[in-house]
């Protein structure tokens, strides 16, 4: 959960574009960690998912001191290079859906940058999982 912070809101006196894209990889982060994945595990199989591209839509906007909540779930993962998440971020006093988005990644040679196939770890811990597990109010929360 996030909660808008005055850095937060640009000139126009709700939260900025950008602010959204960190909390999305916030929760990519925090997932990712969840899994097992952390940065130090990512070195040492030297991989590493990259972002290829981003596709945000925007829908309405955030205020200050809106509680924020930001959904994620892998919706695609061919288990050799690819993967994408999915995510929705609420607002969680009326739930109102702020944003939906799409991040697709390419697993990489950290060493090179280069594209290289999935290690078995990646491969088994980013379970693709559907819109209803990761938005169900029995999912389990994971702090960003």
């Amino acid at each position: 959960m996030f909660k808008v912070t005055q850095e937060d809101i640009d000139g126009f006196g709700h939260v900025n574009n950008a602010v959204y894209l960190k909390w999305l990889d916030a929760t990519v982060w925090a997932h990712t960690r969840y899994v097992g994945l952390d940065e130090q595990t990512c070195q040492s199989l030297n991989r590493g998912m990259a972002v290829v591209r981003h596709e945000l839509d925007y829908i309405s906007s955030a205020y200050l001191d809106d509680e924020i909540a930001v959904f994620n779930w892998l919706s695609a993962n061919d288990g050799k290079l690819r993967a994408s998440r999915t995510f929705q971020v609420v607002r969680i006093k009326d739930k109102k859906t702020l944003l939906r988005a799409r991040t697709d990644y390419i697993c990489t040679d950290l060493s090179t940058g280069r594209p290289k196939r999935m290690p078995q770890q990646f491969a088994e811990s980013y379970q693709i999982t559907s819109k209803a597990e990761a938005t169900s109010p029995k999912a389990q929360a994971i702090p960003a």
